[in-house]
């Protein structure tokens, strides 16, 4: 298989060149997958879908113009080749734009544990979503099910490029979830879990999830609303890694070139405590966006984008580094039908010392946050507010839930006061620990 899209990707690139092109690369992407949702122990929906695709960038110059198809026979390539050619000669030139120089290519492909051996059955799929459910339901005081859903996918990925580039990849993936409400008429609230791993035997247990997602939901009910105050909030794991979402779009090269982040005056800069560290692993074995090379061939490694609390670059592809004068940091990512722009893989949150209840006693009095509804955030300005639910701490322990409470911050000022906590779990791209961020504003009723 992959050989098979090597050549296919390979020929569009050949064929691009033999019209004129300048310069050209080509991705090849062959997906399937199956997913199965069930509610109240019926199924709902049983979906399988497949996909061989292709996406071509062509240079004329400074210039270049990307055509995705999926019609990948040798004349369909051809001619989606001569109208990429086409419409790259019609683009306004970009002195920033083209492939990576051939000395800058990866060169080696290390094995990162990607492909699961086991692929479950659609029968299989559909037993462990009606099992997550049965353990949500279980769950004394949950009167409802929003559903539950399982799914399985592979993917082979393949590229090529004018300058010698050719390697390919494959990843798989499966899911598991549950979504389930307790309580009724007015009082009633909603709460979910799930899991996600690159290789079957990784996921948590059906019961497990199910389990959780009951749990949590009843502990949600009847919740109280608070007064508007200044209090220490804690961000439950689940919702932390938000915070490092908002670190990672802020120090991406495109927004640094273009002067819209609130960082990007601060490279070098401490920005966290001492303690703090937020790493980005390209090369974790099996890590949910792990890779050797990136969508334009160059090598990856990982690297400490906060290194004891101060900013040690931005995150850069080829085009933002050469607008900023950088070298690129091998973080170039790419669809079928879009240019190339710079992207984090696995991020975390390195741990703290103290786990989330002793944090709790360190506060006394404060807010647990476990959801978020809705937010505005200014990514200009660092600005930051969200609504949110979660519990209320006083005397160092959970005391009740709350809800429709907004909490609101700068970016930069909760970062400097973010201390994490030592619960980290791998469940993502983007992960992190719970953190406390020791001052926020609370408006409530």
């Amino acid at each position: 298989m992959n050989d098979e899209l090597l050549n296919l990707a390979q020929m569009a690139v050949d064929k691009a060149m033999k019209l004129g092109a300048t310069a050209a690369d080509a991705i090849v992407v062959d997906g399937n997958s199956t997913s199965v949702s069930v509610r109240q122990g019926k199924i709902e929906d049983v979906g399988r879908s497949e996909s061989r695709d292709i996406g071509l960038r062509v240079f004329a110059g400074h210039s270049s113009a990307i055509i995705a198809g999926s019609v990948l026979t040798a004349e369909a390539i051809g001619k989606l080749a001569e109208r990429a050619l086409s419409m790259a000669k019609l683009a306004p030139p970009d002195p920033y734009s083209g492939i990576a120089d051939s000395s800058q290519l990866a060169t080696k492909i290390v094995d990162l544990d990607l492909v699961g051996e086991e692929t479950p059955s659609p029968m299989k799929l559909q037993e462990m979503a009606f099992a997550a459910e049965a353990a949500a339901l279980a769950v004394p005081g949950v009167t409802n099910s929003n559903g539950a859903g399982s799914s399985a996918s592979s993917n082979y990925i393949a590229l090529a490029a004018s300058n010698g580039f050719a390697q390919s990849y494959r990843r798989t993936g499966f899911g598991l979830s549950a979504s389930v409400i307790a309580g009724d008429g007015t009082s009633m609230e909603r709460d979910y879990d799930g899991s996600s791993a690159l290789h079957f035997g990784d996921l948590e247990t059906a019961e497990k999830i199910g389990r959780t997602a009951g749990e949590r939901a009843v502990k949600r009910l009847n919740p109280r609303k608070l007064p508007s105050q200044t209090v220490p909030v804690i961000f439950d794991r689940r919702v932390a890694s938000s915070l490092i979402g908002h670190l990672t779009g802020a120090i991406n090269g495109a927004a640094i070139a273009r002067g819209v982040s609130f960082l990007k005056d601060d490279m070098g800069k401490a920005l966290f405590k001492p303690g703090v560290t937020i790493v980005d692993d390209p090369l974790r074995v099996r890590g949910f966006s792990s890779r050797s090379f990136d969508g334009e061939g160059l090598p990856t490694e990982r690297r400490n984008l906060i290194d004891k609390g101060v900013l040690t670059g931005w995150v850069l592809d080829l085009r933002s580094a050469r607008q900023l004068s950088l070298t690129p940091t091998g973080s170039g990512a790419r669809g079928l039908g879009s240019q190339p722009g710079p992207s984090t893989t696995n991020v975390h949150l390195e741990v703290g010392t103290k786990s989330p209840e002793e944090l709790m006693r360190d506060i006394g009095t404060g807010l647990l946050v476990t959801e978020f509804i809705g937010s505005s955030i200014n990514s200009s300005t660092g600005d930051y507010s969200r609504g949110a639910t979660g519990f209320w701490i006083e005397n160092g322990e959970i005391r009740y839930p709350v809800s429709e409470i907004t909490i609101a911050s700068n970016l930069k000022t909760m970062f400097a006061s973010l201390v994490p906590a030592n619960d980290l779990l791998f469940k993502g791209s983007v992960n992190a620990p719970s953190c406390l961020i020791e001052s926020m504003t609370l408006a409530g009723r």
